[in-house]
């Protein structure tokens, strides 16, 4: 689930609303698309959510940097791209 969700959003840089907040979003895909690094960090204010992401041949392990797994997995479930037109 968790995967799915990591690849709705684009490589690189993008930008997305989490608790009435804007927050720029990086994205690193590596190894053809078994790993992932995730960073994101609100503009203007000092919140920011941080991951790797591994798929291995057993199973999916979602690694948080320096924070609890719910914070990581609230934001990825309730944070909303921002598109542009």
């Amino acid at each position: 689930m968790l995967l799915i969700i990591l690849m709705s959003f684009k490589e690189g840089y993008s930008e997305g609303i989490y608790n009435a907040k804007r927050y720029g979003l990086t994205k690193t895909t590596f190894n053809k698309g078994k790993s992932i690094k995730f960073y994101a960090e609100e503009l203007g204010g000092t919140d920011f959510v941080s991951l790797n992401y591994y798929v291995t041949k057993t199973k999916e392990l979602l690694k948080p940097c320096e924070m609890p797994e719910k914070k990581v997995i609230h934001f990825l479930n309730n944070v909303k791209l921002i598109t542009s037109e």
